[in-house]
Parts: C-alpha cells; structure tokens; sequence
C-alpha cells in the first residue's frame, strides 16, 4: 500500500535501499516550510490590501496566520496519536475512506491550482500579459523585442524541461533544502527591493496614500471585503506539505517550531510587500503586482530594479514549484493506485505522473490568463478545507481521545470562521458575476 493510506513510512522516501538518511534540521525546515507558503500568494497581497485596507489587512493576516500554526498543530499532534504518516491517513482514522478521499480531492485541487498560479505568474514575467485590455511586455520582449522564441507558450515550454523537470524529479523533500534556501532568499530580495522603491517613492513623494480602511459604498462594497479573506487564506495554505516535512524529523516538537518560525517570517513578508507594493502602484495594482513592475521608471537604475524584482521572484517560484509537486504527485498516486508499491520504487509510475502533471499544468497556464479568481476559488474551497476545516474536524471527531476543552472551542471557532467567510466569499463572487459589477 501507498503511504497516504496510512502505513507509517515517509510519504516520499528515498528510492535506495541504504541506510536511512540523517534527519533535516529545524532550519531545514524552516526553509521547506516557508518556501511552502510564500508562493504565488505574495503576489495578491497587495490587491487585498486595497479592497480591506491596511489595519483591517493585517489584522487579517495575523489571524489567519496564527489560526494555521494551530491547525499545524492539531495535524501533528493527532497524526502521531494514531497509526498513520499522512494527512489522508489520519482523516481516514477519524472519517473513514471518505475523509482520506476529501483530503486527496482537496489536495490535488489546491496544489494544481497553484502550480497553474505558478506558471502563469512566470509566463506574465517572461513574456508580459494584457489585463483589461491593458499590454504589459514581459522582460524578454524588453530586452529584445518582440519574437516567436520569447512568447509565452516558448517561454513557458522552455522553463518546463529544462528548469522545473530536473527539480521535480528528486524523490526526497530534503533534496530540496537548498533550492528551497536560494527561494527563500529571492523572496526576501524580492521584498527588500520593493520596499526600497517605495521608500524612495516615499521620499520623492510619489507615492499613493494607503487606505488605513476599507471604502464602503453600498452593501455590495461590504460583501466583497469577504472575497479578500480566500486570498489571505490561500495564501497560508501550505498543510499538504505538513507531513511530508515533519515526519522526516526527530521529533514533533521540531516541526511546530519550524512552523511557528515561519509563520512570523511569512507574515512579516507578506504585510511588508502589502503595503509597499501598495504605496507604489495605489489602486492601479493589478491582481499581479508582478504585472505593474513593466513600467518604465525613467532611469536605468529604475529599469534595473524593475527587471530585479520581476526576475527574482519568477526564479522563486521555479524553486517553489517542486516542492508543491511532490505532495500532488503523491496524492494522484494514491489515489489511482491504493495497493500499488511506493510511487518511488516505480519509476514508469513516478515518471509517467510527473509528465502528465506538467503537461496539464503547461497547457493550462497557456489558457488561463487571470490569477484573481482561481484563488479566491481555492481560498473558499479547497484550500480553506485543508488549513483549517479538516484540522478543526479531527480535532471536534477526537478519535484518539486526546482533545482538551480549549481544542475543541478552538477548532469549532476555526471551522465556524472558515465556512462563514467562504460562503458570504462564493456568494459575492456569484452575485458579481450575474450583476456583471465585477472589478
């Protein structure tokens, strides 16, 4: 049997037989884990904080961010309770077979979605995009005009086999430690940048005024401050990665110190890119703020960091992208073939789903041009059910016996929050659509 279905072996062991590897460090995982999160959600951030507003945003984000360290929490805790590696397998001790089930839909669903995110953001960098009707040139149409070798479909194609194949083939998470090292030091650099453009727009007095709360005209300008929250939500999901990285270290203790570590790195990240990137583009920022970073500053030096910014943070999530694709794999593998051999022992099945994943994430970026509301879909469904739904779930089902009173007001608290924001987040969006007030 595959490990999702709760034999207690790595959830991607290595494909030797030798003897087992030296456990990852805290800081290992710190990396691992922040890489997780700070994925294509960062680019977001600041278009929520136009529709919240600053304080409301923040507020926001230290919520969600500590409701996820404790929904973290729970999965460790009631994993290592039971018999099982994996979040399928312990959604199967609490749920049966239908609970491992929702927990591989979910996952499969949240983690292609972001692959797709991934690719897009990447194609918009390299090869620009035309939001609105708006043309926003890519870095190599820049640098060298416009050609049939740097249109997205080429660009996207090239990075596919020869950037992001070699990575996803790695059949253990910490093979990833370093590149998930260098992501994490482009997105720091990606921020730190940023927030020197907006300094020094600040200085020059060229920036926006930030919006400290959000504008409410009428009661639809209300409703869709919810539409906001499944972007932040989204944006901390990074529980399908939980096992696969806390269960190739010592102890528990050492994950949830990792987590808690990277949760105060992240959201320090995410509010400071916020909120700059809010002060220098206002509310012309695109749902991409990636995209707004092709206008022409009118210095090289301007140009130079421009280019920067976009390039570091495209080569960030090449280097994420792995580390989604190992868990998406995994899930797929389950659940097509329960009772066959570990995916890493198999290498026509290993290879033949990482073709397949690619090339389905490929052609789908190609066609997809808007990353908006492919995350506020995630944020409200899948995503939203893996951080914080199933963990409140396991907690409330306490098939282990172990709940304290404060688990259980806690997790009703969480599930309660999660499918009220979602749902007044589905309503707002299906009212938007059929009103046609969409922005």
């Amino acid at each position: 049997m595959s490990p999702a279905a709760g034999v207690k072996e790595p959830l991607l062991p290595g494909s030797s037989k030798s003897a087992p590897a030296k456990p990852p460090s805290v800081s290992g995982a710190v990396f691992n884990v922040s890489t997780s999160i700070i994925g294509a959600g960062i680019m977001s951030i600041p278009a929520t904080i136009k529709v919240l507003g600053v304080v409301p945003a923040f507020v926001m984000i230290v919520v969600i961010a500590w409701l996820a360290d404790i929904s973290v929490e729970f999965l460790m805790r009631y994993t290592h309770a039971g018999d099982t590696t994996t979040y399928a397998g312990v959604m199967r001790e609490s749920f049966g077979r239908v609970g491992s089930i929702l927990v591989q839909i979910c996952v499969m669903i949240t983690n292609l979605g972001c692959l797709i995110i991934y690719l897009i953001i990447i194609g918009d960098v390299l090869s620009g995009n035309q939001p609105e009707g708006s043309v926003h040139l890519g870095v190599l149409q820049q640098w060298f005009g416009i050609h049939w070798w740097n249109t997205r479909a080429f660009a996207l194609l090239f990075t596919l086999i020869f950037v992001l194949l070699p990575l996803v083939v790695f059949k253990r998470v910490e093979s990833l430690r370093y590149s998930s090292a260098i992501s994490v030091f482009l997105a720091v650099v990606f921020v730190g940048i940023s927030s020197v453009m907006a300094i020094m727009a600040l200085l020059e007095g060229k920036t926006n005024s930030p919006r400290m709360v959000p504008e409410l005209d009428n009661k639809a300008a209300f409703f869709d401050l919810f539409t906001a929250v499944p972007v932040i939500v989204t944006a901390f999901t990074f529980h399908f990665n939980v096992h696969p990285i806390g269960f190739e270290m010592d102890k528990p203790s050492d994950m949830i110190s990792a987590v808690r570590v990277s949760m105060v790195l992240c959201a320090a990240i995410y509010f400071t890119i916020g909120l700059f990137g809010y002060l220098l583009f206002g509310d012309s920022i695109m749902a991409d703020i990636l995209v707004n970073f092709d206008q022409n500053s009118g210095s090289t030096i301007g140009s130079l960091l421009n280019d920067i910014v976009r390039l570091s943070y495209a080569l960030h999530l090449m280097l994420v992208f792995p580390l989604l694709n190992f868990s998406l794999r995994a899930n797929i593998d389950e659940f097509l073939f329960p009772n066959k051999t570990l995916l890493a022992k198999d290498n026509t099945r290993f290879w033949s789903l990482t073709l397949v994943i690619l090339a389905f994430c490929y052609l789908a970026a190609i066609a997809i041009p808007n990353i908006w509301y492919f995350f506020q879909f995630m944020g409200s469904t899948s995503a939203v059910s893996l951080a914080f739904i199933f963990p409140g779930a396991i907690a409330l089902r306490d098939a282990w016996g172990i709940s304290t009173a404060r688990d259980r007001i806690l997790a009703a608290v969480m599930i309660v929050l999660a499918v009220v924001t979602s749902t007044i987040a589905i309503s707002s969006n299906i009212y938007s659509l059929i009103t046609g007030n969409q922005s």
